[in-house]
């Protein structure tokens, strides 16, 4: 999960036995509709091998499943408010794969103390925007007086390698979980179930965009 001094940027609780609030990137095989994340949460699903590894300035996630590689590297940087999540993903089977690519993260842009004590009246100023130009989604918290600080986050996915599909959207995180539906199997994660590119006020906010690449036997995409 994400904090800017005394502000949480996006929703995390600890569970000390399921461990499965944050801030996660799903994948999916577009042929065998095989889904799993770059980390072991929130799907759950084992991989063929996998490792973490925890440094001063980064966090690194390594993992295959079905032929597909996954190295995950998190950092801040020490000068700007910025975090990077970079994702490489390489086939390592012998024959083109398609993944599906999809971010997620749970929008609080408050003190965690908050929006915990009122977590559905915090929501309800939140605006999201989506913008197309830098395919990036934008959220805002709307201000409850003249005076009032309204802080603001950008969740931004940029790409290099392979061939990438159209980019879609989604800020709604009931349309994205669906009813009777959690975020380690959601609904929009399912079959072709596309994004609904929401946007504006929603009672429960997201930032999710997704994108689709294909990979060539031996090819990376970053």
């Amino acid at each position: 999960y994400s904090r800017w001094n005394d502000l949480a940027l996006t929703q995390w609780a600890e569970d000390g036995t399921r461990d499965a609030n944050g801030q996660f990137c799903y994948l999916r095989d577009m042929e065998s509709d095989h889904l799993w994340s770059n980390t072991l949460q929130p799907t759950g699903v084992h991989a063929d091998s996998y490792s973490a590894v925890f440094a001063q300035a980064r966090a690194e996630f390594s993992r295959t499943d079905g032929g597909i590689q996954t190295r995950t590297r998190i950092a801040v940087s020490p000068e700007d408010d910025i975090e990077l999540r970079r994702v490489r993903i390489t086939n390592l089977s012998k024959r083109t794969r398609r993944i599906e690519v999809t971010s997620y993260a749970e929008v609080v842009l408050a003190r965690p103390s908050d929006a915990a004590a009122h977590p559905v009246f915090n929501k309800l100023f939140i605006e999201t925007r989506i913008v197309r130009a830098r395919q990036a989604l934008l959220a805002q918290r709307r201000p409850r007086a003249d005076d009032e600080f309204t802080p603001c986050m950008l969740h931004m996915l940029t790409m290099r390698g392979g061939v990438w599909g159209e980019v879609t959207y989604e800020t709604d995180r009931a349309q994205f979980i669906g009813r009777g539906h959690t975020p380690a199997k959601p609904l929009a994660m399912q079959g072709k179930q596309t994004l609904t590119a929401s946007e504006g006020a929603t009672l429960d906010p997201v930032l999710v965009i997704r994108r689709v690449v294909e990979l060539e036997p031996g090819g990376s995409a970053t």
